[in-house]
């Protein structure tokens, strides 16, 4: 067992290292046979080893799957090729210095196919010879050289778009890195065998050329040695030698034939993995096709004076490889089919057992939602030149940037229960915004003033309401010298989409913003935010302060100043009206600036003293929460704003309701769905360096 095991052991060591030694042997053996004499046996084995080696490399030509499995051929055709070179000279040695003994001088191989192969013959073997170089050099090795340099140059022209396909994938997700290299690597490997191949069919051209010159240079030097050397008669010497030269052109140019076929055959395969036998037996099954062939060779059998045996036989058979062709298809149809219905029942069945729900059964709804008719497909498909993926991108950038907080993704699906040409916009799983559009044409906006009318379908635009006619693409410089705004249909979606955040951005701000917010501060002023929540303040107030900020139209950008003074006001008070008062004021200079800019003068409408002593009166009844105000008084409350804020807009101003600290909370929840332009501050909010400009007062 010991003694086993250690020669088991031995085996495996010994042969690991011996591993990869064939081909330098084979080379090393060629260069032997070039230079040093080979006794008659030696040839014998050596020519039925070439034979054999062209044999195996045939049948793995025939059967390997794609070709870049046997990425070695080029490789193994060369070593071939050397080795039948070398053994030509070898042979030639032994046909000119012993062939005058006799045909069995030069050994066993090339004395059969001498004398058993063409009959003994040198008439018939010269032509048999000249046959297969005929058919080795002009068919096969022509043929393959010219797909084989065609191929090549096709591969590499190919290379560098294939190369950029396989980059374009691995952008769009479809693959993954590692995908891509083993892509990359095939390719590469392509353009390198078919390249290699291109070189390699010059060795079997060159074979066959030189088969046909030792041909010559054998026989005429075989009849010059034995008539001069040995004094044979010219009979015996052309019989002698002709024989032997036939005999040694033959081995060598039937293993260069198969070969060539192997060489062809890679070559000419696709590049799929399939076995060559299925590929033909697939494509040429073709039932019709058979039958007609059938027909044609039974047509041909009966006419008088034809082999009618021969051609009716393979009629029937013909035909037969078409009947049973055709219904094993049917077979296997029927088979695919009784599968594809299992799978069905199966996928019923299970679909019918009765499961256990689980939260993955809940559908959630998204924070932002558009949902788009079947005609409106076309914006967001960027194969059609869609661009309203990228414009809500930019709506999502630009409102992010001006609210301070990221803004959620915006969940795109189509709806085939809206209108073709209707999307509507939900936050929240609730329908906030619903318009129709026209994908194929744009909007011509009525800003206000323009110098005529447009041919058109009028309509209104759904983010401000404005006058607006959708017209044809061709129609859009005259729209634009008529004085009209024109915009695509992306971009009024886009922009219907950027007013309605813009109105609910208090909606966006949840939990988990805030508190992404309060680590993106943390990173800077980590001892400002340590601490903060929840022993300052809980979570939950905090954002109930910024969705407050965010409602009044107030940004969070500056989180520091926010925080700071939620830190100051923390301990004194957790009621988060009176941490936003106090937050605005802190803020005060940043919203003044948002409102008249670097203006020194602050245009405001104020209201008479009576008015605010009267609506102090009712806050106090009602709670804070401004439903205490007599309805005749609000309603002629409300008209008188809605004029001094279209006196401040016409005059170009931002319209600004100037009250006290009290009432400014209240005054903002009444006026921003009434008057959504309208900007409520209080006399505090007010910065030392600003002035104050009375336009107009409400009550006098």
């Amino acid at each position: 067992m010991q003694l086993a095991a250690y020669f088991n052991q031995f085996d495996k060591s010994k042969l690991s290292h011996l591993t990869g030694l064939g081909t330098p042997l084979l080379v090393m053996a060629a260069l032997g046979m070039i230079i040093l004499p080979m006794p008659a046996w030696l040839l014998d084995i050596l020519f039925s080893f070439n034979i054999a080696l062209a044999l195996v490399v045939l049948l793995i030509t025939v059967y390997t799957l794609k070709p870049l499995e046997f990425g070695s051929f080029p490789a193994v055709l060369l070593v071939a090729t050397i080795l039948r070179l070398a053994l030509n000279v070898a042979s030639t040695r032994v046909v000119l210095l012993e062939g005058h003994e006799g045909p069995e001088a030069a050994g066993q191989v090339i004395e059969a196919f001498g004398s058993v192969v063409i009959g003994g013959n040198y008439a018939v073997g010269l032509v048999v010879f000249l046959i297969l170089i005929i058919i080795n050099f002009v068919v096969v090795t022509k043929g393959a050289g010219r797909i084989a340099e065609v191929t090549a140059r096709f591969t590499l022209d190919a290379m560098p778009g294939k190369q950029m396909a396989i980059d374009a994938d691995l952008n769009a997700g479809f693959i993954t890195q590692e995908q891509a290299k083993e892509r990359r690597t095939e390719v590469t490997s392509e353009a390198d065998f078919y390249g290699s191949m291109d070189g390699a069919s010059k060795f079997v051209k060159g074979d066959a050329i030189a088969g046909i010159l030792i041909l010559f240079i054998n026989i005429i030097g075989g009849l010059i040695i034995g008539m001069v050397q040995h004094d044979l008669s010219f009979d015996r010497a052309v019989e002698i030698y002709t024989l032997l030269t036939i005999g040694d052109g033959l081995v060598a140019q039937i293993p260069g034939l198969l070969l060539s076929i192997g060489t062809a055959i890679v070559v000419t395969r696709q590049n799929t993995a399939q076995d060559m036998g299925e590929q033909v037996s697939s494509q040429l099954g073709q039932e019709k096709s058979l039958y007609i062939a059938a027909a044609v060779m039974f047509v041909m059998g009966v006419i008088p004076g034809m082999p009618h045996f021969v051609f009716l036989l393979f009629s029937a058979v013909i035909a037969a490889a078409a009947f049973f062709g055709a219904r094993n298809k049917i077979k296997q149809k029927v088979e695919l089919e009784k599968i594809a219905q299992d799978e069905q029942v199966q996928h019923q069945q299970k679909e019918e057992e009765v499961k256990e729900l689980d939260w993955d059964d809940v559908n959630h709804v998204d924070v932002i939602g558009l949902e788009i008719g079947y005609r409106l497909i076309p914006l967001v498909d960027k194969a059609q030149g869609g661009e309203l993926l990228s414009r809500i991108k930019g709506v999502r950038k630009k409102l992010s940037q001006e609210f301070g907080f990221l803004v959620p993704a915006v969940h795109i699906r189509d709806n085939l229960d809206l209108d073709p040409n209707s999307y509507q916009i939900s936050l929240m799983g609730v329908v906030v915004g619903t318009a129709q559009i026209r994908h194929d044409q744009e909007l011509a906006i009525n800003p206000g003033q323009v110098f005529g009318q447009l041919e058109g379908v009028a309509t209104k635009d759904p983010a401000f309401g404005l006058d607006a006619t959708w017209i044809n693409q061709s129609q859009r410089e005259q729209a634009q010298t008529l004085g009209y705004t024109v915009v695509d249909s992306a971009t009024v979606l886009a922009t219907h989409l950027s007013q309605i955040l813009t109105n609910n951005a208090a909606q966006l701000l949840g939990h988990e913003e805030v508190q992404n917010l309060l680590d993106l501060l943390a990173k800077n002023y980590p001892k400002l935010v340590e601490g903060f929540v929840p022993d300052t303040l809980s979570l939950g107030t905090v954002v109930k302060v910024l969705q407050s900020l965010m409602n009044e139209g107030v940004a969070v950008r500056d989180m520091r100043s926010i925080v700071q003074t939620l830190v100051e006001y923390g301990p004194k008070s957790q009621d988060p009206e009176v941490l936003t008062a106090a937050v605005r004021i802190s803020l005060r200079k940043f919203i003044v600036q948002d409102l008249v800019g670097s203006a020194q003068e602050v245009p405001v409408i104020t209201l008479a003293p009576e008015l605010e002593q009267m609506l102090h009166q009712s806050m106090q009844m009602a709670g804070d929460d401004g439903a205490g105000i007599e309805p005749g008084l609000a309603e002629r409350l409300q008209q008188s704003l809605t004029d001094g804020a279209n006196q401040q807009e016409m005059a170009g101003d931002t319209p600004i309701l100037l009250t006290s600290g009290i009432l400014r909370h209240v005054l903002a929840k009444f006026v921003k769905y009434t008057i959504p332009s309208l900007r409520v501050i209080s006399y505090q909010e007010i910065p030392d360096d600003k002035q104050i400009k009375i336009v107009s007062a409400i009550g006098q």
